[in-house]
Protein backbone atom coordinates (compact mmCIF):
# COMPACT_ATOMS: atom_id res chain seq x y z
CA UNK A 1 0.00 0.00 0.00
CA UNK A 2 1.54 2.97 -1.29
CA UNK A 3 0.83 6.77 0.80
CA UNK A 4 2.05 10.02 -0.92
CA UNK A 5 5.43 11.66 0.16
CA UNK A 6 6.05 11.62 3.72
CA UNK A 7 7.26 15.17 3.79
CA UNK A 8 3.81 16.05 2.90
CA UNK A 9 1.30 13.65 4.88
CA UNK A 10 1.44 11.17 7.85
CA UNK A 11 1.86 7.68 6.85
CA UNK A 12 -1.01 5.22 7.62
CA UNK A 13 -0.80 3.94 11.22
CA UNK A 14 0.58 7.08 13.18
CA UNK A 15 -1.51 8.92 15.58
CA UNK A 16 -3.14 8.93 18.68
CA UNK A 17 -4.47 5.33 19.14
CA UNK A 18 -3.40 4.03 16.01
CA UNK A 19 -3.05 0.57 14.82
CA UNK A 20 -2.10 -1.23 11.78
CA UNK A 21 -0.70 -4.67 12.01
CA UNK A 22 0.26 -4.89 8.11
CA UNK A 23 3.56 -3.70 7.09
CA UNK A 24 2.78 -0.01 4.85
CA UNK A 25 5.39 1.93 3.02
CA UNK A 26 5.46 5.60 1.93
CA UNK A 27 7.28 6.68 -1.19
CA UNK A 28 10.39 7.88 -0.28
CA UNK A 29 13.45 8.45 -3.54
CA UNK A 30 12.21 5.56 -5.77
CA UNK A 31 11.81 3.05 -2.96
CA UNK A 32 9.61 1.92 -0.33
CA UNK A 33 10.05 3.21 3.31
CA UNK A 34 8.66 0.50 5.79
CA UNK A 35 5.97 1.51 8.22
CA UNK A 36 5.63 -0.95 10.97
CA UNK A 37 2.75 -2.78 12.49
CA UNK A 38 3.65 0.39 15.74
CA UNK A 39 3.59 3.28 12.87
CA UNK A 40 6.94 3.70 13.10
CA UNK A 41 9.24 4.26 9.43
CA UNK A 42 12.02 1.23 8.94
CA UNK A 43 15.25 2.61 6.58
CA UNK A 44 14.06 2.30 3.03
CA UNK A 45 16.47 -0.99 2.69
CA UNK A 46 15.38 -2.66 5.94
CA UNK A 47 14.44 -6.31 5.38
CA UNK A 48 16.22 -6.57 2.60
CA UNK A 49 18.62 -9.74 1.31
CA UNK A 50 22.14 -9.19 -0.12
CA UNK A 51 20.23 -9.76 -3.87
CA UNK A 52 17.64 -7.60 -2.97
CA UNK A 53 19.45 -5.03 -2.11
CA UNK A 54 22.09 -4.88 -4.92
CA UNK A 55 19.42 -4.97 -7.63
CA UNK A 56 18.00 -1.68 -6.11
CA UNK A 57 21.26 0.21 -6.09
CA UNK A 58 20.64 1.48 -9.73
CA UNK A 59 16.77 1.78 -9.38
CA UNK A 60 16.82 3.75 -6.16
CA UNK A 61 18.76 6.55 -8.13
CA UNK A 62 16.15 7.51 -10.01
CA UNK A 63 15.09 11.28 -9.03
CA UNK A 64 12.51 11.77 -5.73
CA UNK A 65 11.10 14.34 -7.61
CA UNK A 66 10.10 15.82 -4.47
CA UNK A 67 8.31 19.15 -4.78
CA UNK A 68 10.45 22.02 -4.87
CA UNK A 69 9.32 24.68 -2.81
CA UNK A 70 10.59 28.19 -3.26
CA UNK A 71 13.88 28.98 -1.37
CA UNK A 72 12.43 32.12 0.70
CA UNK A 73 9.48 30.57 1.67
CA UNK A 74 12.25 27.50 3.27
CA UNK A 75 14.34 30.01 4.76
CA UNK A 76 11.01 31.67 6.53
CA UNK A 77 9.90 28.39 7.73
CA UNK A 78 12.77 28.31 10.09
CA UNK A 79 12.13 29.75 13.61
CA UNK A 80 14.25 32.27 15.49
CA UNK A 81 15.31 29.35 17.41
CA UNK A 82 16.23 27.21 14.63
CA UNK A 83 18.28 30.20 12.99
CA UNK A 84 20.23 31.04 16.40
CA UNK A 85 20.99 27.41 16.17
CA UNK A 86 22.24 27.29 12.90
CA UNK A 87 23.88 30.68 12.87
CA UNK A 88 26.24 29.49 15.98
CA UNK A 89 27.19 26.77 14.40
CA UNK A 90 28.03 27.80 10.93
CA UNK A 91 29.79 30.69 12.45
CA UNK A 92 31.75 28.17 14.90
CA UNK A 93 32.66 25.83 11.81
CA UNK A 94 33.93 28.75 9.72
CA UNK A 95 36.20 30.36 12.12
CA UNK A 96 37.22 26.49 12.99
CA UNK A 97 38.57 26.61 9.23
CA UNK A 98 39.80 29.53 9.43
CA UNK A 99 41.96 28.76 12.73
CA UNK A 100 42.99 25.60 10.22
CA UNK A 101 43.88 27.61 7.20
CA UNK A 102 46.10 30.41 9.64
CA UNK A 103 49.07 27.95 9.48
CA UNK A 104 49.17 27.01 5.62
CA UNK A 105 48.66 30.70 4.69
CA UNK A 106 51.83 31.47 6.77
CA UNK A 107 54.27 28.66 6.32
CA UNK A 108 56.93 31.01 5.16
CA UNK A 109 56.88 32.96 8.06
CA UNK A 110 56.64 30.62 10.24
CA UNK A 111 59.91 28.70 9.15
CA UNK A 112 61.81 31.59 9.16
CA UNK A 113 60.72 32.72 12.78
CA UNK A 114 61.53 29.25 13.81
CA UNK A 115 64.49 28.53 11.97
CA UNK A 116 62.98 25.40 10.27
CA UNK A 117 62.21 24.23 6.80
CA UNK A 118 58.40 24.83 4.86
CA UNK A 119 58.60 21.24 5.60
CA UNK A 120 59.32 21.15 9.16
CA UNK A 121 56.08 23.78 9.28
CA UNK A 122 53.98 21.43 7.38
CA UNK A 123 53.74 19.10 10.01
CA UNK A 124 51.52 21.67 12.43
CA UNK A 125 49.27 20.97 9.47
CA UNK A 126 49.98 17.45 9.10
CA UNK A 127 49.65 16.65 13.34
CA UNK A 128 46.38 18.99 12.65
CA UNK A 129 44.78 16.28 10.43
CA UNK A 130 46.09 13.31 12.43
CA UNK A 131 44.60 14.16 15.64
CA UNK A 132 41.33 15.10 14.58
CA UNK A 133 39.95 11.56 14.94
CA UNK A 134 40.50 11.69 18.61
CA UNK A 135 38.50 14.85 19.08
CA UNK A 136 35.65 13.76 17.04
CA UNK A 137 35.57 10.91 18.96
CA UNK A 138 35.75 12.33 22.60
CA UNK A 139 33.70 15.05 21.73
CA UNK A 140 31.04 13.29 20.13
CA UNK A 141 30.55 10.91 22.93
CA UNK A 142 30.21 14.24 25.31
CA UNK A 143 27.84 16.11 22.86
CA UNK A 144 25.61 12.64 22.55
CA UNK A 145 25.96 12.12 26.14
CA UNK A 146 25.58 15.57 27.53
CA UNK A 147 24.12 17.28 25.48
CA UNK A 148 25.56 19.61 22.49
CA UNK A 149 26.08 23.19 24.74
CA UNK A 150 28.83 22.17 27.03
CA UNK A 151 31.14 20.02 24.42
CA UNK A 152 30.33 23.18 21.75
CA UNK A 153 31.52 25.80 24.81
CA UNK A 154 34.29 23.34 25.40
CA UNK A 155 35.52 23.39 21.92
CA UNK A 156 35.73 26.82 21.31
CA UNK A 157 37.88 27.66 24.74
CA UNK A 158 40.08 25.62 23.29
CA UNK A 159 40.34 27.66 19.86
CA UNK A 160 41.12 30.77 22.03
CA UNK A 161 43.87 29.29 24.13
CA UNK A 162 45.87 27.18 21.48
CA UNK A 163 45.43 30.15 19.08
CA UNK A 164 46.99 32.10 21.81
CA UNK A 165 49.34 30.04 22.69
CA UNK A 166 50.41 29.51 18.63
CA UNK A 167 50.68 33.24 18.33
CA UNK A 168 53.00 33.41 21.71
CA UNK A 169 54.87 30.20 20.91
CA UNK A 170 58.99 31.27 21.11
CA UNK A 171 60.34 27.82 19.88
CA UNK A 172 59.36 24.94 17.34
CA UNK A 173 58.44 22.84 19.58
CA UNK A 174 56.23 25.10 21.56
CA UNK A 175 54.27 25.50 18.18
CA UNK A 176 53.89 21.78 17.52
CA UNK A 177 52.49 21.47 20.68
CA UNK A 178 49.89 24.10 20.17
CA UNK A 179 48.94 23.19 17.01
CA UNK A 180 48.45 18.89 18.11
CA UNK A 181 46.16 19.87 20.46
CA UNK A 182 44.14 22.52 18.42
CA UNK A 183 43.92 18.99 16.09
CA UNK A 184 41.93 17.70 19.32
CA UNK A 185 39.79 20.60 19.48
CA UNK A 186 39.04 20.95 15.72
CA UNK A 187 38.14 17.31 15.11
CA UNK A 188 35.53 17.98 18.31
CA UNK A 189 33.52 20.61 16.64
CA UNK A 190 31.64 19.36 13.11
CA UNK A 191 29.81 16.70 14.19
CA UNK A 192 27.91 19.08 17.02
CA UNK A 193 28.00 21.41 14.73
CA UNK A 194 26.39 19.47 12.33
CA UNK A 195 23.45 18.26 14.94
CA UNK A 196 23.16 21.91 16.21
CA UNK A 197 22.41 23.61 13.28
CA UNK A 198 20.24 20.53 11.18
CA UNK A 199 18.39 18.36 13.60
CA UNK A 200 15.93 20.75 14.61
CA UNK A 201 14.90 21.96 11.27
CA UNK A 202 11.92 21.77 9.44
CA UNK A 203 12.55 18.92 6.83
CA UNK A 204 12.32 20.90 3.57
CA UNK A 205 14.80 22.89 4.43
CA UNK A 206 17.38 20.40 5.46
CA UNK A 207 19.13 20.19 2.04
CA UNK A 208 19.46 23.81 1.80
CA UNK A 209 20.46 24.58 4.90
CA UNK A 210 23.73 21.50 4.73
CA UNK A 211 24.90 22.74 1.50
CA UNK A 212 25.04 26.13 3.32
CA UNK A 213 26.21 24.92 6.64
CA UNK A 214 28.94 22.78 4.59
CA UNK A 215 30.51 26.11 2.89
CA UNK A 216 31.64 27.56 6.25
CA UNK A 217 34.72 26.01 5.58
CA UNK A 218 35.11 27.77 2.05
CA UNK A 219 34.10 30.80 3.86
CA UNK A 220 36.46 30.47 6.45
CA UNK A 221 39.34 30.02 4.02
CA UNK A 222 38.38 33.10 2.19
CA UNK A 223 38.03 35.05 5.56
CA UNK A 224 41.77 33.73 6.36
CA UNK A 225 43.30 34.52 3.22
CA UNK A 226 42.14 38.25 3.44
CA UNK A 227 42.86 38.79 7.36
CA UNK A 228 46.57 37.24 6.49
CA UNK A 229 46.79 40.02 3.87
CA UNK A 230 45.67 42.37 6.52
CA UNK A 231 47.56 41.20 9.73
CA UNK A 232 50.73 39.50 8.80
CA UNK A 233 53.71 41.23 8.29
CA UNK A 234 51.96 44.58 8.66
CA UNK A 235 53.64 45.09 12.32
CA UNK A 236 56.32 44.38 14.14
CA UNK A 237 55.09 41.25 15.17
CA UNK A 238 55.00 39.52 11.65
CA UNK A 239 52.71 36.56 11.67
CA UNK A 240 51.80 36.66 15.35
CA UNK A 241 48.80 38.97 15.11
CA UNK A 242 47.08 36.73 12.52
CA UNK A 243 46.56 34.17 15.28
CA UNK A 244 46.50 36.56 18.26
CA UNK A 245 43.37 37.80 15.83
CA UNK A 246 41.98 33.89 15.55
CA UNK A 247 41.41 33.87 19.40
CA UNK A 248 38.77 37.04 19.21
CA UNK A 249 35.80 35.47 17.95
CA UNK A 250 35.29 32.27 19.89
CA UNK A 251 34.60 34.67 22.76
CA UNK A 252 31.32 36.02 20.69
CA UNK A 253 30.42 32.25 19.50
CA UNK A 254 30.92 31.30 23.08
CA UNK A 255 28.90 33.52 24.30
CA UNK A 256 25.93 32.81 21.52
CA UNK A 257 25.62 29.38 22.66
CA UNK A 258 25.35 30.06 26.17
CA UNK A 259 22.30 32.16 25.63
CA UNK A 260 20.62 28.85 23.75
CA UNK A 261 19.63 26.19 25.20
CA UNK A 262 19.89 22.32 24.27
CA UNK A 263 18.28 21.31 20.64
CA UNK A 264 14.92 19.78 20.97
CA UNK A 265 16.04 16.46 19.58
CA UNK A 266 18.64 16.58 21.80
CA UNK A 267 16.58 17.06 25.02
CA UNK A 268 13.84 14.00 23.66
CA UNK A 269 16.84 11.61 24.14
CA UNK A 270 17.44 13.12 27.25
CA UNK A 271 14.03 12.51 27.99
CA UNK A 272 14.02 9.02 27.03
CA UNK A 273 16.80 8.05 29.12
CA UNK A 274 15.50 10.17 32.66
CA UNK A 275 12.65 8.46 31.73
CA UNK A 276 13.99 4.98 32.07
CA UNK A 277 15.80 5.42 34.96
CA UNK A 278 12.67 6.91 36.70
CA UNK A 279 11.28 3.38 35.40
CA UNK A 280 14.10 0.98 37.13
CA UNK A 281 15.26 0.12 33.43
CA UNK A 282 18.72 1.82 33.94
CA UNK A 283 19.61 -1.36 36.18
CA UNK A 284 20.76 0.97 38.75
CA UNK A 285 23.36 2.35 36.33
CA UNK A 286 21.93 6.12 35.77
CA UNK A 287 21.17 7.75 32.68
CA UNK A 288 24.66 6.71 31.62
CA UNK A 289 23.75 2.97 31.61
CA UNK A 290 20.88 3.49 29.16
CA UNK A 291 23.02 5.76 27.08
CA UNK A 292 25.72 2.49 27.06
CA UNK A 293 23.41 0.45 26.28
CA UNK A 294 21.87 2.19 23.14
CA UNK A 295 25.70 2.60 22.07
CA UNK A 296 26.18 -1.67 22.07
CA UNK A 297 22.76 -1.67 20.44
CA UNK A 298 23.92 0.78 17.50
CA UNK A 299 27.41 -0.79 17.22
CA UNK A 300 25.53 -4.04 17.25
CA UNK A 301 23.37 -3.18 14.51
CA UNK A 302 24.90 -0.18 12.51
CA UNK A 303 28.87 -1.72 12.56
CA UNK A 304 28.43 -1.75 8.72
CA UNK A 305 27.28 1.79 8.05
CA UNK A 306 29.79 3.30 10.35
CA UNK A 307 32.51 1.57 7.82
CA UNK A 308 30.83 2.77 5.04
CA UNK A 309 30.44 6.22 6.25
CA UNK A 310 34.37 6.49 7.08
CA UNK A 311 35.64 4.97 3.54
CA UNK A 312 32.72 7.21 2.06
CA UNK A 313 34.04 10.32 3.87
CA UNK A 314 37.62 9.18 3.14
CA UNK A 315 36.97 9.19 -0.96
CA UNK A 316 35.39 12.82 -0.21
CA UNK A 317 38.21 14.39 1.79
CA UNK A 318 40.25 12.80 -0.97
CA UNK A 319 38.14 14.68 -3.47
CA UNK A 320 38.46 17.97 -1.79
CA UNK A 321 42.24 17.99 -0.44
CA UNK A 322 43.10 16.33 -4.32
CA UNK A 323 41.63 19.45 -6.17
CA UNK A 324 43.22 22.01 -3.47
CA UNK A 325 46.11 21.42 -2.02
CA UNK A 326 48.45 21.25 -4.41
CA UNK A 327 46.86 23.22 -7.19
CA UNK A 328 48.65 27.09 -5.95
CA UNK A 329 51.73 25.00 -6.74
CA UNK A 330 50.37 23.72 -9.93
CA UNK A 331 49.75 27.65 -11.09
CA UNK A 332 53.04 29.25 -10.26
CA UNK A 333 54.97 26.50 -10.61
CA UNK A 334 54.25 24.50 -13.87
CA UNK A 335 51.80 28.04 -15.30
CA UNK A 336 53.53 30.86 -13.80
CA UNK A 337 50.79 32.34 -12.48
CA UNK A 338 52.07 35.86 -10.02
CA UNK A 339 50.98 35.81 -6.91
CA UNK A 340 47.87 38.07 -7.70
CA UNK A 341 46.64 35.99 -10.34
CA UNK A 342 46.87 32.60 -7.98
CA UNK A 343 45.10 34.70 -5.47
CA UNK A 344 42.30 35.43 -7.40
CA UNK A 345 41.83 32.04 -8.71
CA UNK A 346 41.55 30.90 -5.34
CA UNK A 347 38.87 33.59 -4.88
CA UNK A 348 37.46 32.53 -7.40
CA UNK A 349 37.53 28.39 -7.04
CA UNK A 350 36.21 29.50 -3.57
CA UNK A 351 32.68 31.26 -4.80
CA UNK A 352 32.63 28.30 -7.19
CA UNK A 353 33.05 26.54 -4.28
CA UNK A 354 30.44 27.90 -1.95
CA UNK A 355 27.54 28.34 -4.98
CA UNK A 356 27.67 24.70 -5.95
CA UNK A 357 27.25 23.73 -1.87
CA UNK A 358 23.97 26.07 -1.65
CA UNK A 359 22.44 24.91 -4.63
CA UNK A 360 23.11 20.85 -5.44
CA UNK A 361 22.41 20.94 -0.64
CA UNK A 362 19.22 22.65 -1.93
CA UNK A 363 18.53 20.16 -4.96
CA UNK A 364 19.22 17.32 -3.10
CA UNK A 365 16.08 17.50 -1.10
CA UNK A 366 14.16 17.31 -4.28
CA UNK A 367 16.35 15.08 -6.36
CA UNK A 368 17.86 12.96 -3.76
CA UNK A 369 20.90 12.48 -2.40
CA UNK A 370 23.03 10.16 -3.84
CA UNK A 371 21.94 11.19 -7.44
CA UNK A 372 22.81 14.69 -6.25
CA UNK A 373 26.40 13.51 -5.50
CA UNK A 374 26.89 11.17 -8.83
CA UNK A 375 25.57 13.88 -11.20
CA UNK A 376 28.58 16.39 -9.37
CA UNK A 377 31.33 13.87 -9.37
CA UNK A 378 30.62 13.13 -13.31
CA UNK A 379 30.66 16.88 -14.06
CA UNK A 380 33.64 17.20 -11.85
CA UNK A 381 35.27 14.33 -14.00
CA UNK A 382 34.52 15.98 -17.03
CA UNK A 383 36.02 19.34 -15.93
CA UNK A 384 39.18 17.90 -15.42
CA UNK A 385 41.03 18.47 -18.22
CA UNK A 386 40.44 22.21 -18.80
CA UNK A 387 41.22 22.83 -14.74
CA UNK A 388 44.41 21.09 -15.14
CA UNK A 389 46.20 22.03 -18.62
CA UNK A 390 44.91 25.50 -19.37
CA UNK A 391 47.45 27.50 -19.06
CA UNK A 392 46.04 31.02 -19.59
CA UNK A 393 43.92 32.80 -17.43
CA UNK A 394 40.78 31.17 -19.13
CA UNK A 395 41.74 28.35 -16.42
CA UNK A 396 39.78 31.03 -13.46
CA UNK A 397 36.42 29.80 -15.16
CA UNK A 398 37.03 26.21 -15.06
CA UNK A 399 38.31 26.81 -11.43
CA UNK A 400 35.40 27.76 -10.70
CA UNK A 401 33.41 25.27 -11.92
CA UNK A 402 35.18 22.42 -10.90
CA UNK A 403 35.29 23.46 -7.44
CA UNK A 404 31.26 23.93 -7.81
CA UNK A 405 30.98 20.45 -8.56
CA UNK A 406 33.46 19.46 -6.02
CA UNK A 407 31.73 21.53 -2.79
CA UNK A 408 28.53 20.58 -5.06
CA UNK A 409 29.07 17.23 -3.83
CA UNK A 410 30.25 17.93 -0.40
CA UNK A 411 26.99 19.98 0.29
CA UNK A 412 24.97 17.38 0.59
CA UNK A 413 26.91 15.09 3.34
CA UNK A 414 26.42 17.31 6.11
CA UNK A 415 22.26 16.32 6.08
CA UNK A 416 23.51 12.43 3.81
CA UNK A 417 25.60 11.69 7.16
CA UNK A 418 22.68 12.65 10.28
CA UNK A 419 20.09 10.84 7.82
CA UNK A 420 22.54 7.32 7.89
CA UNK A 421 23.64 7.83 11.69
CA UNK A 422 21.72 6.02 14.48
CA UNK A 423 19.83 8.65 16.34
CA UNK A 424 21.45 8.58 19.55
CA UNK A 425 24.78 9.08 18.55
CA UNK A 426 24.38 11.03 15.70
CA UNK A 427 27.18 13.58 16.40
CA UNK A 428 29.70 10.98 17.29
CA UNK A 429 29.08 9.23 13.95
CA UNK A 430 28.90 12.21 11.70
CA UNK A 431 32.46 13.82 13.09
CA UNK A 432 34.27 10.53 13.45
CA UNK A 433 33.54 9.20 9.68
CA UNK A 434 34.65 12.73 8.66
CA UNK A 435 37.52 12.58 11.06
CA UNK A 436 38.42 9.50 10.36
CA UNK A 437 37.96 10.15 6.25
CA UNK A 438 39.95 13.08 6.57
CA UNK A 439 42.67 10.97 8.52
CA UNK A 440 43.01 8.78 5.51
CA UNK A 441 43.48 11.52 2.81
CA UNK A 442 45.52 13.78 5.09
CA UNK A 443 48.59 12.79 2.60
CA UNK A 444 46.74 13.77 -0.73
CA UNK A 445 48.93 16.77 -1.43
CA UNK A 446 52.23 14.20 -0.64
CA UNK A 447 51.08 11.72 -2.88
CA UNK A 448 50.64 14.00 -5.67
CA UNK A 449 53.85 15.75 -5.52
CA UNK A 450 55.81 12.68 -4.70
CA UNK A 451 54.54 11.17 -8.16
CA UNK A 452 54.56 14.68 -10.03
CA UNK A 453 58.34 14.50 -9.41
CA UNK A 454 58.51 11.64 -12.20
CA UNK A 455 57.10 14.35 -15.04
CA UNK A 456 59.81 17.39 -14.51
CA UNK A 457 59.63 20.43 -17.04
CA UNK A 458 62.20 22.46 -17.94
CA UNK A 459 63.32 25.54 -15.39
CA UNK A 460 62.50 28.43 -17.55
CA UNK A 461 66.11 29.79 -17.39
CA UNK A 462 65.65 29.46 -13.21
CA UNK A 463 67.04 27.30 -10.09
CA UNK A 464 63.53 26.28 -8.96
CA UNK A 465 62.70 22.64 -10.03
CA UNK A 466 59.26 22.94 -12.10
CA UNK A 467 57.15 19.46 -12.09
CA UNK A 468 54.03 18.79 -14.36
CA UNK A 469 51.29 18.50 -11.33
CA UNK A 470 48.65 19.15 -13.57
CA UNK A 471 49.11 15.95 -15.16
CA UNK A 472 48.93 14.25 -11.53
CA UNK A 473 46.34 16.10 -10.40
CA UNK A 474 43.88 14.88 -13.46
CA UNK A 475 44.77 11.52 -12.71
CA UNK A 476 44.40 11.56 -9.20
CA UNK A 477 41.17 13.15 -8.87
CA UNK A 478 39.63 11.00 -11.99
CA UNK A 479 40.73 7.75 -9.90
CA UNK A 480 38.98 9.62 -6.94
CA UNK A 481 35.39 10.47 -9.08
CA UNK A 482 35.76 6.75 -9.75
CA UNK A 483 35.98 5.66 -6.28
CA UNK A 484 33.28 8.26 -5.01
CA UNK A 485 30.63 7.21 -8.15
CA UNK A 486 31.40 3.42 -6.97
CA UNK A 487 30.81 4.06 -3.15
CA UNK A 488 28.09 6.53 -3.51
CA UNK A 489 26.34 3.88 -6.00
CA UNK A 490 26.61 0.59 -3.62
CA UNK A 491 25.78 2.96 -0.62
CA UNK A 492 22.20 3.73 0.75
CA UNK A 493 20.30 6.47 1.27
CA UNK A 494 17.28 7.40 4.10
CA UNK A 495 15.84 10.99 2.17
CA UNK A 496 13.56 12.68 4.73
CA UNK A 497 14.91 10.25 7.71
CA UNK A 498 12.51 11.54 10.94
CA UNK A 499 15.31 12.94 13.58
CA UNK A 500 12.10 12.12 16.14
CA UNK A 501 13.14 9.51 19.35
CA UNK A 502 10.41 7.66 18.41
CA UNK A 503 10.96 6.61 15.43
CA UNK A 504 14.69 5.98 16.49
CA UNK A 505 14.25 1.41 16.46
CA UNK A 506 17.59 1.72 18.45
CA UNK A 507 15.90 3.94 21.18
CA UNK A 508 12.77 1.74 21.34
CA UNK A 509 14.65 -1.55 21.88
CA UNK A 510 16.48 -0.35 24.48
CA UNK A 511 14.23 1.99 26.54
CA UNK A 512 10.66 0.22 25.32
CA UNK A 513 7.80 1.46 23.24
CA UNK A 514 6.12 2.70 26.63
CA UNK A 515 9.08 4.38 27.83
CA UNK A 516 9.26 6.33 24.56
CA UNK A 517 5.90 7.08 24.79
CA UNK A 518 6.11 8.70 28.36
CA UNK A 519 9.35 10.67 27.82
CA UNK A 520 7.85 12.54 24.67
CA UNK A 521 4.49 13.39 26.39
CA UNK A 522 7.05 14.70 29.51
CA UNK A 523 8.60 17.10 26.79
CA UNK A 524 5.25 18.19 25.38
CA UNK A 525 3.69 18.70 29.03
CA UNK A 526 6.86 20.72 29.99
CA UNK A 527 5.98 23.36 26.40
CA UNK A 528 8.56 22.73 23.88
CA UNK A 529 6.62 20.44 21.38
CA UNK A 530 3.92 22.83 19.21
CA UNK A 531 4.34 26.00 20.91
CA UNK A 532 8.61 26.27 19.76
CA UNK A 533 8.73 23.76 17.30
CA UNK A 534 5.47 23.49 15.38
CA UNK A 535 6.12 24.07 12.02
CA UNK A 536 8.44 20.93 12.50
CA UNK A 537 4.79 18.74 13.10
CA UNK A 538 5.13 17.89 17.12
CA UNK A 539 8.25 16.50 18.00
CA UNK A 540 9.33 14.59 14.71
CA UNK A 541 11.39 17.28 12.44
CA UNK A 542 9.28 15.87 9.52
CA UNK A 543 5.61 16.22 10.62
CA UNK A 544 5.04 13.00 11.95
CA UNK A 545 3.49 12.99 15.02
CA UNK A 546 4.84 11.08 18.45
CA UNK A 547 4.10 9.13 21.08
CA UNK A 548 0.52 9.29 22.52
CA UNK A 549 -0.06 12.04 20.53
CA UNK A 550 0.65 11.41 17.41
CA UNK A 551 -0.51 12.90 14.34
CA UNK A 552 0.84 16.20 12.66
CA UNK A 553 1.07 19.35 14.68
CA UNK A 554 -1.08 21.88 13.68
CA UNK A 555 2.01 24.46 12.60
CA UNK A 556 3.54 20.79 10.84
CA UNK A 557 0.43 20.79 8.38
CA UNK A 558 0.56 24.43 7.61
CA UNK A 559 4.19 24.33 6.74
CA UNK A 560 3.39 21.60 4.35
CA UNK A 561 0.54 23.28 2.91
CA UNK A 562 2.93 26.35 2.45
CA UNK A 563 5.32 24.00 0.56
CA UNK A 564 2.76 22.43 -2.06
CA UNK A 565 1.77 25.47 -2.74
CA UNK A 566 5.32 26.88 -3.55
Amino acid sequence: MASPDPEKAVPPGVGAGATNHHHQHAENNGMNTIIDENGHEQAPHHGMSIGQYIKTRFTTLKPAMRPAPNPIRILRMITGRQWAFFGVAFFAWTWDAFDFFTVSLTVEELAEAFGKTNTDITWGITLVLMLRSIGAISFGIAADRYGRKWPFVLNNLLFIVLELGTGFSQTYSQFLACRSLFGIAMGGLYGNAAATALEDLPPAARGLMSGLLQQGYAFGYLLAAAFTRGLVNTTSHGWRPLFWFGACPPVLIIGLRLMLPETEIYEQHASVRRTARANGQDKGGGVSATFLREGKVALKKHWLILIYLVLLMAGFNFMSHGSQDLYPTMLKSQYSFSANAVTVTQVVANLGAMSGGILVGYVSQIFGRRISIIVMCVIGGALLYPYTFISNKKLIASAFFEQFAVQGAWGVIPIHLMELSPGAFRTFVVGTSYQLGNLVSSASSTIESTIGERFPLAKNGGKVERYEYGKVICIFMGCVYAYVILLTLVGPEYLGRSFDVSEDEDVREVAGEETVRGAVAARHQQGHGHADDGERGGYGGDGVGSGSEGGEGVGGKAQRNEVEMA
